[in-house]
C-alpha cells in the first residue's frame, strides 16, 4: 500500500552477553584490527586502532540491541517514535563505554595493546546532525528512552556534511563542510534494503470510485541509516534511524552515452542534495524549496516506516494510536500531520474525518520557541508547487476546523486560529497543534507563555491540550563521563545512584561544608581548567591563567541570546581596568563559543566584534592577565564536553521572555558552574532549586519586557542616562577595536541607539553591577566552592531521564520499564 521498496529488516536474537574481560575484549580489539580493518598491529594509525576499539565496543552493544528489539516485540508496547531536524549525538565511543559500564575492561585492554584510550576516542569525528540546543536534547532524550526502557525509534536525516565547519579569518566567520562523513562510520549500519520512496511536485487526480492518484515531477528514495543508542548498564538499547536521499535512476545512460555526461547525473545530484547539508540558506527561493522538502523528506520516510512496523504485528489501521505515539521536535516535522492524513486516506482508504482523527491520536507536538518568525510559515504558491495532495489536505482541514470553531460560540479570533493566513501563508505552528493530542512546552515559563501569546486562542478552544515538560539533559553525557575528576568525587561519596537516577545526588549536598570534600571538588574544577587552558593555546594560540574566573557564554549566535550584551560588558571592563590598572581586579576569563547562521549577518557581526575586542584586549600589556577573551571556533559537543566542566560562571543573558528553557544552563550548573542570567526559560526553575544565594539573576523578567515593549522604549535616553554603558558604545563605533575601518559596527550601534528590541542597553546596567558582585565573590574561594557544590548537587531535577517520565505519562501513555 504504501512506496515500500523492500521490506527486510535486520534482526536477531541473542543471549545476554556474558561478563566481558579486559583479555577477551584485548583479544576481540586485534581480531577487528585484522579482519575488518585490514591492517597489522605495526602498521596501523591511531585512526585505525580507533576503528578496531569502536567495532569491538559495537559488537556488545549489537548484543543487547537484538535482544531489546526481540522483547519490544514480544512485549507488543506502544512504541515512541521521535521526529527531530537535528540529533546532536556528539562522538559515541565513550558513550557506549560508560553505558555498558566497561571501561576498567576498555582501558586495561588499550593499556595492554600499547595504546592511548583518550587518543583513541579523539580520532572519532562529531556527527554534524545539530546546530544546537534542539539537537543535543533529542540526543539526551535518545539516551533517556533508552536508560528507561522505552522502545523508541528516533528519526532525522544522515547529513553529507551537516553543520557548517566554522573557522575565523580576520576574525569573520566563514563557513567550510563538515567533513564528517569522510571516514567510515563505525557506529551506524547501512539498511539499503529498507528504502521508501518520497514524492514531490506534478499533479493530482481522482478516478469515479473517489480514489487519489499523485503522479509526482520527482521522486527520491530514502535510504535508511541504524545507530544503536544504549542506555545506562546496557538494559535496552534503541535505535536512531537516519535517512539518506538518494537517486531512484542513478543515472541516465543514453544522454551519458550521447556525452552530455552533466546531464546524465542531474537526478542523481537533485535527489542526493536533499540530505547534503542541514539548514541551508533559506535567503533564497531555492534554499526555501530544499528546506521544505528535506523536512517532508524525512517526515515522510519515517511515517512510512512506522506503519510498515506497526503492520508487521497488527493488522487493524484504526487502532494506530493504540500502539504508535508520534513526537514532532519543533515544526520541523509538522508536515506529518497532513502525511499521515495521506497516507491513510490515499493509500488505507479511509475517509478524511477518520484520518485526522487517527492522526491527531497519534502526533504529538514540542514548541521550543516563541517568537512568531521561528514559527514555521511556508508560502502558498511554494508549498503548492512542491506538495500539491498536502495542500489539499491542509486547506480541508483549516476549513474543517475552523468551522468547528465557530460553532462553539469562543471568544476567540478567527484570524489567529487560520492555518492558511489570508491564502498566502502556512502557519506550521498552528498545523501542528492542530493535528496534536498534546502540546508542550519545554520550561514552566515558557508553558505559560505560550498560553498567554502564541497558542492563547488555541489555549481557549483546548484548554487542556497544552501541558508542560521542562527539559532536561542525560547526567551520563555531562557529568558522568565529561568531568572524571567530579565523577570519582561523586562515586566516593554517595555511590552510583544518581547515575539514573539524578535527583539523588543532592545527597552530596551535606558536604557542600566538609573542608575535605570541599577541597576534593575544588581540585577537580582546577584540573578541568588547567585542560580547557590547553585546549585554548591550542586551538587559538592564547595563553590563560587558569586560576582565573572562567566565564562562559557558549549557545548558538542569536541576537536574543544577547552575545552582544557580554562583549559590551567585556569592553566596559576592559575601559574600567584601563583607567584603574592598580585596584584590585579579579583576573577573568571571557570564554565565547557559538556557530551564526550562514544568513544572519548582523550575529555574524557580533561574532566579528567579539573577535576584534579580543585581539585588543588580549594585547594590551597594561591588562595583562586581568582580562582575556577567547572566541572559540567551530563550537561543537566534544568542545562543550571539555568547555563545561571548567566554567566557574555560566552566562544565562537572554532577553527574558524569549528562551524557550536551555539546557547549556542545566549542564553548566550540573558541572558547578554558578549562573548569571534573566529570569527566562529553565533559569526561573534553576534559582528555584540552588536558592537566591547560589544564582546571580539581574535584569527584566518577562512582564517587565512586555510591558517596555508596549509602553515604547527609548534606548537612546538610556544610552545618554548610564556613561558605561555609552563609553562601551562609543569604543565599538570610534574604531578603537576596528582601526582599520570606523564603520564596521555601525550597524550593530544604531540597532542599540534606534530600536534594541532585545534591550541589551535596558539591561545593561543591572547586569554590569552584577557582573562585579561576581568579581568579589569569588575572592573567597571557600565560599564560592561551597555555592558551587550546592549547584551540582541542587539541580538533579533537571535530568532528561525525569522529562522523559512526563513524556511518558502526559503525553505518550507508556510506561517506563526501569
Amino acid at each position: 500500500m504504501n512506496d515500500t521498496i523492500r521490506i527486510d529488516e535486520a534482526a536477531g536474537s541473542a543471549g545476554q552477553a556474558p561478563a566481558l574481560t579486559a583479555e577477551a575484549f584485548r583479544e576481540a580489539v586485534r581480531a577487528k584490527l585484522k579482519y575488518a580493518v585490514g591492517k597489522d598491529p605495526s602498521r596501523a594509525t591511531a585512526k585505525d586502532w580507533s576503528m578496531a576499539l569502536s567495532l569491538a565496543v559495537r559488537d556488545q552493544v549489537v548484543e543487547r540491541w537484538f535482544e531489546s528489539t526481540k522483547a519490544s516485540h514480544a512485549g507488543q508496547k506502544k512504541h515512541v517514535y521521535y521526529l527531530s531536524m537535528e540529533f546532536l549525538i556528539g562522538r559515541l565511543l565513550n558513550d557506549a563505554v560508560c553505558n555498558l559500564g566497561i571501561e576498567a575492561q576498555v582501558r586495561t585492554a588499550c593499556a595492554e595493546l600499547g595504546i592511548d584510550y583518550q587518543a583513541q576516542l579523539e580520532q572519532e569525528s562529531d556527527a554534524a546532525l545539530g546546530n544546537g540546543g534542539l539537537g543535543r536534547l533529542a540526543a539526551c532524550f535518545m539516551d533517556s528512552m533508552s536508560t528507561l526502557g522505552i522502545p523508541a525509534h528516533g528519526y532525522g536525516i544522515r547529513y553529507d556534511h551537516g553543520l557548517f565547519r566554522q573557522r575565523f579569518h580576520d576574525g569573520w566567520q566563514v563557513e567550510e563542510p563538515e567533513d564528517w562523513l569522510v571516514s567510515s562510520r563505525a557506529w551506524e549500519f547501512e539498511r539499503a534494503e529498507m528504502a521508501y520512496l518520497v514524492k514531490f511536485g506534478g499533479q493530482i487526480s481522482f478516478d469515479g470510485h473517489g480514489a487519489t492518484y499523485w503522479r509526482a515531477d520527482e521522486t527520491v528514495k530514502a535510504v535508511a541509516y541504524d545507530t544503536p543508542i544504549a542506555g545506562w548498564k546496557g538494559r535496552h538499547v534503541n535505535t536512531l534511524r537516519l535517512w539518506a536521499s538518494r537517486p531512484v535512476e542513478v543515472l541516465d545512460l543514453g544522454r551519458f552515452n550521447h556525452g552530455d555526461y552533466m546531464s546524465a547525473a542531474e537526478k542523481t545530484i537533485r535527489a542526493e542534495t536533499i540530505s547534503r547539508v542541514l539548514y541551508p540558506d533559506d535567503t533564497t527561493a531555492e534554499g526555501k524549496e530544499l528546506r521544505l522538502k528535506q523536512e517532508y523528506f524525512f517526515t515522510s520516510a519515517s511515517l512510512q516506516d512506522i506503519l510498515r512496523r506497526y503492520l508487521e504485528d497488527n493488522d487493524d489501521i484504526r487502532k494506530l494510536p493504540e500502539q504508535v505515539a508520534i513526537q514532532m521536535n519543533d515544526t520541523h516535522p509538522a508536515i506529518a500531520v497532513a502525511e499521515l492524513m495521506r497516507i491513510l486516506a490515499d493509500d488505507y482508504r479511509l475517509t478524511f474525518p477518520e484520518a485526522f482523527e487517527i492522526t491527531r491520536q497519534c502526533l504529538s507536538y514540542t514548541n521550543h520557541t516563541l517568537m512568531p518568525e521561528a514559527l514555521e510559515r511556508w508560502n502558498t504558491n511554494l508549498f503548492r508547487k512542491v506538495l500539491p495532495r498536502h495542500m489539499q489536505i491542509i486547506e480541508w482541514i483549516d476549513y474543517h476546523h475552523l468551522a468547528e470553531v465557530q460553532g462553539r460560540n469562543l471568544p476567540v479570533s478567527l484570524d489567529n486560529i487560520r492555518i492558511i493566513e489570508w491564502g498566502s501563508e502556512i502557519k506550521m505552528g498552528s498545523l501542528a497543534f492542530v493535528g496534536s493530542r498534546r502540546v508542550n512546552g519545554v520550561s514552566a515559563l515558557h508553558t505559560e507563555l505560550m498560553k498567554q501569546t502564541v497558542f492563547k486562542d488555541y489555549h481557549l478552544l483546548y484548554p487542556d491540550r497544552i501541558v508542560n515538560e521542562t527539559n532536561g539533559i542525560t547526567p551520563r553525557r555531562w557529568l558522568y563521563e565529561c568531568n572524571p575528576g567530579l565523577r570519582a568525587l561523586l562515586l566516593e561519596a554517595i555511590g552510583d545512584g544518581w547515575v539514573d537516577n539524578l535527583e539523588k545526588i543532592e545527597d552530596a549536598a551535606k558536604f557542600a561544608t566538609d573542608a575535605s570534600f570541599r577541597d576534593k571538588f575544588a581540585a577537580a574544577k582546577q584540573a578541568n581548567k588547567v585542560r580547557l587552558a590547553a585546549e585554548i593555546e591550542r586551538r587559538i594560540g592564547l595563553r590563560v591563567d587558569p586560576t582565573a574566573l572562567f566565564d562562559v557564554q557558549i549557545k548558538r549566535m542569536h541576537e536574543y541570546k544577547r552575545q552582544l550584551l557580554n562583549v559590551l560588558e567585556t569592553i566596559a571592563l576592559y575601559q574600567a581596568i584601563r583607567r584603574g590598572p592598580g585596584a584590585e581586579w579579579t583576573p577573568r576569563v571571557k570564554i565565547f563559543g557559538g556557530k551564526a547562521a550562514p544568513g544572519y549577518q548582523i550575529a555574524k557581526r557580533i561574532i566579528k566584534l567579539a573577535n576584534d575586542v579580543a585581539r585588543v584586549v588580549n594585547n594590551d600589556p597594561i591588562i595583562g592577565d586581568r582580562l582575556k577573551v577567547a572566541v572559540l571556533p567551530n563550537y561543537n559537543v566534544s568542545l562543550a564536553e571539555v568547555i563545561i566542566p571548567a566554567a566557574d560562571l555560566s552566562e544565562q543573558i537572554s532577553t527574558a521572555g524569549m528562551e524557550a528553557s536551555g539546557t547549556g544552563n542545566m549542564k553548566l550548573a550540573l558541572n558547578g558552574a554558578l549562573t548569571i542570567g534573566t529570569l527566562d526559560g529553565a533559569n526561573v526553575e534553576i534559582a528555584e532549586r540552588v536558592g537566591p544565594d547560589n544564582i546571580y539573576i539581574f535584569g527584566l523578567t518577562a512582564d517587565d519586557v512586555a510591558g517596555l515593549r508596549q509602553r515604547g522604549y527609548n534606548p537612546n535616553a538610556t544610552i545618554d542616562s548610564d556613561p558605561t554603558l555609552k563609553g562601551a558604545i562609543d569604543a565599538m563605533v570610534n574604531g578603537t577595536f576596528s582601526p582599520d575601518d570606523h564603520g564596521r559596527f555601525n550597524e550593530v550601534a544604531d540597532r542599540l541607539w534606534h530600536t534594541d528590541w532585545f534591550l541589551v542597553t535596558a539591561d545593561f546596567q543591572s547586569y554590569f553591577q552584577t557582573q562585579r558582585t561576581v568579581d568579589v565573590d569569588y575572592r573567597d574561594k571557600t565560599r564560592w566552592t561551597e555555592r558551587s557544590i550546592l549547584n551540582t548537587t541542587k539541580v538533579g531535577w533537571f535530568s532528561s531521564d525525569r522529562t522523559i517520565r512526563g513524556y511518558s505519562k502526559d503525553v505518550w501513555g507508556v510506561e517506563p520499564n526501569f
